[in-house]
Parts: C-alpha cells; sequence; structure tokens
C-alpha cells in the first residue's frame, strides 16, 4: 500500500469577479450535478460536491457488487465536470469520460467500464480511504474543487410506484426507479446509514448550499432522505439555493409540475427551507401557483433563462453561471 504524502488539493485559478471567495456545497448525482458544477467553478473556486452514492446500473453498479465499494460513477462525472478549461483538465476530463468497448462487439470483462471508475476504485483499494482517494484524482486533473461522497456507505432506493395515483409495488434500486414512473414512500436503506463527516462538515461552512438540479427522487430528495445530512442542510447558517428542472415531467416525475416539485420537498423534509428557487421560465407553467409553493418552503422565485438554445433540456454553463453569480452577489461573503 502507498503511504506517501497526500497532495494538496490544486487551489483554483483566482478570478476577478467578487464572487471567487465564496464557498459552495452542491449537492446532486449524475448529470444534474454536472451541470451545477459546470457553471459553479466558472464562478467561484471554492466548490465542494456532495454526491450521492446510490446508483446499482452499469459500470457503477457492477463495481459497487464484485468490490463492495461505493458506486463511483456520480463521483467521477464530478469530477469530470471540475476539470480546468485547459488542455490538462479537457483531456482528463476524456480520460475519466472513456468508456471502454470490446472488438467486433464480443463480450468482454471492460464493455462499458468507464475509466474514470476504474481510476477511483483503484485508488481507494491503494489507500483505504474513500475521501483521500477521490482528493488524489481531483489532484490529477487539476479539479477546481472537491468532491465527496453522501455516505460512507453504499445506499439502496427503495419506492412505490404511482400507478394512476393508487401506490404500487415496493422496487429497489436506482437504475429501476429512474423509469419506473412517478414515486411515492421514497426512502433509504439502511436508514442510519452514516454521512460522510467531511460532507457535513463542508455544509456547515458553506456561504450557500446548492441543491438540484436532477432526478428529483434519486438524485435530489436523497441528500434530505439520510438523517446526518438533513440535520446539517435544516442547520446549516449557508443560504440554501434550489435548482430547479428543466424538464419537470422526466420519467420519475410523470405527471407533475414545476410547484409540485416542491410540494415533495416540503412533504418528505418538512423541517428544511430553502431561500432561494431558481428555475427557468420555460419550465414553469403556472407562475402564481410556483410562487406560492415557494413561499410555503420559505422561498424567494428568481427566474433565468439557463437552459442551452438546442433541443434538449440542458442547462447552459455560462448562462447558469451568470445567474447563480447575481443570486451569490447580494451574500456577504464569510
Amino acid at each position: 500500500m502507498y503511504t506517501g504524502i497526500l497532495p494538496i488539493i490544486p487551489s483554483a485559478t483566482k478570478l476577478s469577479s467578487p464572487e471567487a471567495g465564496v464557498k459552495v456545497a452542491a449537492l446532486g448525482g449524475g448529470h444534474g450535478l454536472y451541470a451545477s458544477l459546470s457553471a459553479l467553478r466558472l464562478v467561484t473556486g471554492q466548490v465542494t460536491a456532495v454526491v450521492t452514492v446510490a446508483d446499482d446500473g452499469g459500470s457503477s453498479g457492477r463495481l459497487r457488487q464484485e468490490l463492495d465499494v461505493l458506486p463511483p460513477g456520480d463521483l467521477r462525472m464530478a469530477l469530470s465536470a471540475l476539470c480546468d478549461d485547459t488542455d490538462w483538465g479537457r483531456t482528463w476530463r476524456d480520460v475519466m469520460q472513456h468508456r471502454f468497448s470490446s472488438r467486433n462487439g464480443d463480450p468482454g470483462s471492460l464493455d462499458n467500464h468507464a475509466m474514470g471508475n476504474l481510476l477511483i476504485v483503484t485508488l481507494w483499494e491503494l489507500l483505504g480511504d474513500t475521501v483521500a482517494g477521490l482528493r488524489w484524482a481531483g489532484a490529477l486533473l487539476g479539479a477546481r474543487g472537491e468532491v465527496l461522497p453522501m455516505a460512507s456507505v453504499p445506499l439502496t432506493i427503495e419506492a412505490r410506484v404511482n400507478r394512476n395515483g393508487v401506490p404500487g409495488e415496493l422496487i429497489q434500486g436506482q437504475s429501476v426507479l429512474a423509469k419506473a414512473g412517478q414515486l411515492q414512500d421514497v426512502r433509504l436503506l439502511p436508514e442510519d446509514a452514516p454521512a460522510c463527516k467531511e460532507a457535513v462538515a463542508a455544509i456547515h461552512n458553506a456561504d450557500w448550499v446548492v441543491l438540484g438540479p436532477g432526478s428529483w427522487y434519486t438524485s435530489v430528495l436523497p441528500h434530505l432522505l439520510l438523517p446526518e445530512m438533513r440535520r446539517a442542510l435544516c442547520t446549516t447558517k449557508a443560504k440554501r439555493l434550489l435548482t430547479m428542472n428543466l424538464d419537470v415531467n422526466d420519467l420519475e416525475a410523470t405527471g407533475m409540475n414545476a410547484a409540485d416539485h416542491l410540494h415533495v420537498i416540503a412533504r418528505y423534509a418538512p423541517d428544511f427551507t430553502i431561500d432561494v428557487v431558481m428555475a427557468d421560465p420555460e419550465s414553469v407553467g403556472d407562475v402564481v401557483e410556483f410562487t406560492e409553493a415557494a413561499a410555503m418552503i420559505g422561498a424567494e422565485v428568481v427566474f433565468g433563462k439557463v437552459g442551452s438554445s438546442g433541443a434538449k433540456a440542458v442547462h447552459d454553463p455560462l448562462r447558469l453561471a451568470a445567474v447563480y453569480r447575481d443570486i451569490f452577489g447580494d451574500q456577504k461573503v464569510t
């Protein structure tokens, strides 16, 4: 086992904007967190990503099952999002995201494994420490921030699927639930799983906590279902910002509108309040209903055109960064 001194995580390039010192804890998973981090790294050099660890599909699911480790995929995505926009950063981002494919389509042991997943798990095995391994990976990539797991152990999401208003059978597994339809009775297993202590500290030390965007039930809500994490989110002195999805009617939110998403937050975490809800106006059908739902959880609404100009519902990093900068600008940096 390697026993050398841990590298110091490279500090981000100093930005000329006054928000360069804002400390942000960004929570989520998958493509949603990738979107917020891609924007936040343009705003501040002090970003800590807190990532869900319930993935059980694809490369992550195989490594989780075979090696009994945290699923590394969403952690890899977060690290890739924080890579600097230089030849070094872009190259390592592409290395981390590279997936293997066997020749001639024959099945192979590396099929669909992401290189970054293998690298992260290798560091975990060599160092025997999840957080240390992610710090080493971040140092290699020159990441503009730190990436931490939400919990210290792999989590499983369990829920019932809403069938025409009637709760169905209990289903387990993020990969299945993400495609199952609107969910009810969502919970995490094990229920008393320990939160990553460094992630809890990051939430308490932040100036802003950014939750979302992302799959509402399987990437955003889990942070409020883990007891230690929810306590930290409810008691932190940081301001709280909820970033809405561009597509509020994806598979696991079938039949829901933007206001319904806020009702989900209130139902599962009634003691949790938000300072600002940020949404693209095109994703909100009834502005009055949405504003009233935001007020119910203590939030004011900020609208911003943050979607890309393409056909897909994808956040544009520059547009999202501009809105984040405007919101953070009203907050005195500690």
